[in-house]
Formats: C-alpha cells, sequence, structure tokens
C-alpha cells in the first residue's frame, strides 16, 4: 500500500473515531395520539440533534432537520392497541427531548360484555375495547365501602375478540356485591357495574368480648379463616388480614374496632 492510502486509510479511521452518537427510545402502545419530538440545535452547532427515527424497526421518512417534530405513527401501518417502540438516533453532546411521553401509556377503556357469579363466589367476566394491558383489580363491598380482595391482569388488544377472565371470591356470610376495576396513568378509576350472589357460607362470630392476647374466629362452634381489618380509636388501621385468628398481645389497652365476615364491631383490649 502506498504511502498516500495508508495516510488516507488512517485519516478516515481517526475521523471515525471523533465522531460518535447515542440513542434515546421509548416504548409503549399506541393510543391514537402522535408524539412531539424538541430537537435542540447540534452541540457544534452545525443542524439538529436528531439525526434518525426508527418506529417498530422502520425509518420514519421525512427527516428530523427542524427544532421539533412529530412522530405521527399514521405513516406506520399501526393501529390503536398495537406496541410500538421508538428509538431516535442522535448526535453525543446534545439530546431531543419527547415532550408527551404519556399518550404511549395505556388507558382504561375496557367494556364489559357479561360478568356473573356463582353461590360458590367464581367470578367470569368477558371485555372489549381493551387498548393496553392494564391490572384488573377485583372488589368486593364489605363494612360500607370498597375493598379489593385481587388482581388479574388484563390482556389488553383483542381485536374484534372479547377477552375473558376469571377470579375465585372468598364470600363473607350472606349477599355479597363484587365488581371489577382498572386506574390507569391518569389516576381515576373505571368501574365495571357491580353484580350480586347469595352465600351459603356460616355467620362468622368472634370471641372473646374481652381481648386479652387473641381473637379468634368460629362459625358453628369451629374455627373459620376470614378477613378482618382492626382499628383504633382514632381510626387508624392497626392490623388486617386473612385468618381465623389475630395475635392481639401488641395492642395497647383501650378501645378497639374490627371488621370481619360482613360486619363490624367493637371490643376491649384489657
Amino acid at each position: 500500500m502506498s504511502g498516500k492510502r495508508i495516510f488516507l486509510a488512517v485519516s478516515f479511521i481517526l475521523a471515525l473515531s471523533n465522531w460518535s452518537w447515542a440513542t434515546l427510545s421509548i416504548e409503549g402502545s399506541y393510543q391514537g395520539k402522535n408524539l412531539y419530538v424538541q430537537n435542540p440545535e447540534d452541540s457544534d452547532g452545525f443542524g439538529f440533534c436528531a439525526t434518525k427515527v426508527t418506529v417498530n424497526g422502520d425509518v420514519m421518512p421525512g427527516g428530523t432537520s427542524s427544532s421539533a417534530f412529530e412522530i405521527d405513527f399514521s405513516m406506520f401501518n399501526i393501529e390503536i392497541g398495537d406496541p410500538v417502540f421508538i428509538v431516535i438516533e442522535h448526535n453525543d453532546g446534545c439530546k431531543p427531548k419527547i415532550l408527551n411521553p404519556e399518550v404511549l401509556l395505556p388507558r382504561s377503556t375496557f367494556k364489559v360484555t357479561s360478568m356473573s357469579v356463582s353461590e360458590n363466589g367464581k367470578l367470569v367476566w368477558k371485555t372489549t375495547n381493551e387498548q393496553g394491558k392494564l391490572p384488573f383489580l377485583i372488589e368486593q363491598y364489605r363494612w360500607n365501602k370498597w375493598v379489593e380482595i385481587g388482581e388479574v391482569q388484563g390482556k389488553g388488544k383483542s381485536g374484534s375478540n372479547e377477552n375473558s377472565y376469571d377470579f375465585q371470591v372468598i364470600p363473607h356470610s350472606g349477599e355479597n356485591t363484587v365488581r371489577v376495576a382498572q386506574v390507569d396513568h391518569s389516576g381515576l378509576k373505571k368501574s365495571s357495574k357491580e353484580v350480586k350472589f347469595t352465600s351459603t357460607a356460616p355467620v362468622v362470630e368472634k370471641n372473646p368480648i374481652k381481648v386479652r392476647n387473641e381473637i379468634k374466629f368460629t362459625a358453628n362452634g369451629s374455627p373459620v379463616e376470614t378477613k378482618y381489618e382492626i382499628y383504633d380509636a382514632y381510626g387508624n388501621i392497626v392490623k388486617k388480614g386473612f385468618g381465623s385468628s389475630v395475635n392481639c398481645e401488641n395492642l395497647l389497652k383501650g378501645a378497639y374496632y374490627i371488621n370481619f365476615d360482613n360486619k363490624t364491631e367493637k371490643f376491649f383490649k384489657g
């Protein structure tokens, strides 16, 4: 190789070593809105920071040679609810900024097409119109409030088909009321209509009346497990759980309220 060729090769390698770039990526699911990107000038003052954008591996047409640009998902044959992965390549020493990343977060849009619950508490429901994979919260109405009793992961987009779910509710005695709900990035809760069923579970009793070390739950004279919550006289929750007994040795002396089965009672710790 001649000296001139060697010089050109070395110069090319040095040029590559002085040129560097980085990437900015974001992923989520398409919710019908486009992304907007703030694109500062390159650190050397020539051109703009971003050099290339890909959406699910496809290069965005139109380029990035402006101080702000829009990533238009309509150009990529993407439907609402589809997963998207965006990569913005940019020069080192500067960084573009995605102005509205929240538009890729799933929203709670589900519609319940059917919901039923058996006598033993088997809850079954079907949904359509899920645009993202959000968990379903299972809620049971007891003690004059909605109590979260479980969670089932949502399946997300189902096209024209229905998504099917089920959950085993642990019934309390008497009439039970349940529903499902979702909370998305907005913080708002979207709830289904409630369904009711009557359980044959026996009525739960607690004893003793004046508590020293332990509360025991029984039904027809035998130990039975139940969901419970204990509050102090100021309304602060001090214990909660599920079981046939509650250790109360560490409770201070005084008055307390206990929620269990489908009832609320007052007791004194001696």
